[in-house]
């Protein structure tokens, strides 16, 4: 009998379980996330500046909510760094069917998110979800990752809460695989929005190449 389940339901072990997903600990696995990431200007600095500023305030009026950080934190950065321009589309409200080998399982579901290219999902979800960790969502978006309609190329992504971020690369293959970034913490000294933009910059440039 064909089991289905909702995207925003699903668990790493229904991953595993169904799809034979693996976590790769090899730092060359996703290195893009670490090398060759390109500068960013002075203006860029002064923007995401303020970005960092107002989450820091909205967090002195909770809850704070998936809306509001896509709103005041995500939004922004996607816009400083041009991710709503050309050759760049962002698409929302994108359904996504998965199927495992023996289809025993289907999973479905709509992303509150975003997609760049087909091959690159940014995820948002609430601060008091994110209270214990980014985790929550990691599921959530692997399982689109999935359903990515290129299986051939590498898939990334990133999850964010506002004051939390972690991008994430997934190859498909015979075995998925996955692998995880180090986590960017807005409240952190300085400005950790910076390594984000740079990063998601670098990514896009993959994905553009990789598209060609």
């Amino acid at each position: 009998m064909v089991q289905t389940l909702q995207a925003k339901d699903i668990t790493l072990r229904d991953l595993i379980l169904k799809f034979g997903i693996q976590l790769v600990e090899d730092e060359h696995f996703f290195w893009e996330w670490k090398e060759n990431l390109p500068e960013i200007t002075d203006l860029d600095k002064q923007l995401l500046d303020k970005v960092k500023a107002g989450y820091i305030n909205l967090l002195d009026y909770p809850p704070v909510l998936e809306d509001i950080v896509r709103m005041a934190v995500l939004d922004p950065i996607l816009f400083i760094g041009d991710f709503y321009l050309s050759p760049f589309f962002v698409k929302s409200e994108e359904s996504v069917d998965i199927a495992s080998d023996d289809d025993g399982l289907i999973v479905k579901g709509r992303i509150d998110t975003l997609v760049l290219k087909d091959q690159f999902w940014v995820m948002v979800i609430e601060s008091k979800r994110a209270s214990f960790s980014i985790e929550a969502g990691l599921a959530q978006i692997l399982a689109y990752m999935l359903g990515n309609p290129q299986p051939e190329k590498p898939s990334f992504g990133m999850i964010t809460s506002g004051g939390s971020f972690v991008f994430v690369k997934l190859i498909k293959g015979e075995v998925p695989q996955y692998a995880l970034s180090k986590g960017f913490l807005t409240r952190n000294p300085g400005n950790e929005l910076y390594d984000v933009l740079r990063i998601l910059k670098r990514l896009s440039q993959i994905v553009l190449i990789a598209d060609c």
